[in-house]
């Protein structure tokens, strides 16, 4: 038995100790592209509103685990955020976030430079983590 998703627009979000970037994808989840960052305090807030802004259907919420599946202290940062993402109104499902960054990092090396980089960054693991999970419920 298959579980059917609503059609509708997914927020992506990869959170960090600093900055949290944001993601959201088209309603009939396609595409994910790249929204905001915001920093790490109020973060939660600010993805609420958002969540209403866009008329979020979920947020994917990517939960950084080891090379080896195992879940370590980014792990427990994320879950902790989803804790606080608890009242945004819509569901917080996790998607395995592996790599997103690096692999966000490698696409913009010499593309963006300085202080904004990082920010861009976030923005890109964000969209990876929703992609992602766009990709594989096909």
């Amino acid at each position: 038995m298959s579980v059917i998703t609503p059609r509708g627009r997914r927020l992506g979000v990869d959170v960090g100790s600093v900055r949290v970037g944001v993601a959201l994808c088209d309603p009939d989840g396609l595409i994910a592209t790249p929204l905001e960052t915001v920093p790490r305090e109020g973060a939660a807030a600010r993805i609420a509103a958002l969540v209403e802004e866009h008329s979020a259907v979920e947020v994917v919420l990517g939960l950084p685990r080891t090379l080896a599946g195992r879940e370590g202290p980014a792990a427990e940062a994320a879950l902790a955020f989803q804790e606080e993402l608890a009242g945004v109104g819509v569901p917080v499902v996790l998607q395995d976030e592996r790599l997103t960054t690096v692999v966000a990092t490698q696409q913009l090396r010499g593309r963006v430079k300085g202080r904004k980089q990082r920010a861009v960054i976030d923005q890109a693991a964000a969209v990876a983590i929703l992609q992602g999970y766009l990709d594989a419920r096909g």
